[in-house]
């Protein structure tokens, strides 16, 4: 059986990455846990100090099916080329015929930097257009194809 994981970005202003990725990736604010009416009462709960109730912030996939994602905030900036990225599949992937694929790949970038993120590179794959290399607004490096 596989393992259930999460994913956790470091970062240095939770909320407003995770508004982003959000938009990203079509995922919604992470309800509180079952027995809470919101995250203030869990963090209240399980003695959090209200100083870090803006520490983090939590997402998951509205259908239930993709992984959960947090984001909690950190002290120390990014400093260099992730190691490990998203490719976002907006287009639908390399089995979506190119010419459906590259106008919803095209209306992401669009979207996505308007949220704030930058096109790093395009790449291209056997002569034409494949996929976007793109950064967040915080600099962590994800693809669009």
């Amino acid at each position: 059986m596989a393992a259930k994981w999460s994913l956790t970005i470091d970062c240095a202003h939770p909320a407003k990455l995770a508004a982003f990725w959000a938009l990203a990736l079509g995922y919604a604010e992470k309800p509180p846990p079952t027995g809470f009416g919101s995250w203030e009462e869990w963090f209240a709960h399980h003695d959090v100090p209200e100083e870090e109730w803006d520490d983090g912030a939590y997402l998951s996939d509205p259908d239930g099916v993709g992984p959960t994602i947090s984001f909690l905030k950190v002290p120390e900036p990014k400093v260099a080329k992730n190691r490990l990225h998203l490719d976002v599949q907006v287009g639908g992937g390399r089995e979506t015929p190119w010419e459906v694929r590259r106008p919803r790949v095209a209306e992401a970038v669009e979207r996505l930097t308007a949220a704030g993120a930058t096109v790093i590179r395009e790449d291209e794959w056997q002569g034409r257009p494949d996929h976007v290399v793109m950064a967040d607004p915080e600099g962590n490096e994800f693809c669009l194809l």
